[in-house]
């Protein structure tokens, strides 16, 4: 399997293809992340990758793994990130 793509190498990659210097690159990347955990909160998309979403849940029953005792686990909100199915098809191929 192949290794992920670091920063710098996103950074790289981004900077050839749109003829930008790495500072600016490093910019936007830095800029779209800000703008992600801003706007989480009303749902953020990336075309063609996904959203992020904020997500309700409910309190349920758990398991201590270590001794098997039964807990209560509190509700909470969670962030959830939905793939599209641009993403889905293009990665994945389709059927």
């Amino acid at each position: 399997m192949a290794k992920a793509l670091s920063k710098s190498q996103l950074v790289t990659a981004i900077a050839e293809k749109a003829q930008l210097s790495k500072k600016q690159a490093g910019e936007i990347l830095e800029h779209l992340a800000a703008l992600a955990y801003k706007h989480a909160k009303d749902t953020f998309t990336l075309p063609g990758i996904g959203k992020l979403v904020l997500k309700n849940r409910a309190a349920r029953m758990g398991r201590n793994p270590k001794t098997g005792e039964a807990i209560q686990i509190k509700a909470k909100r969670v962030v959830k990130f939905r793939v599209a199915k641009a993403a889905k098809d293009a990665i994945l191929g389709s059927k």
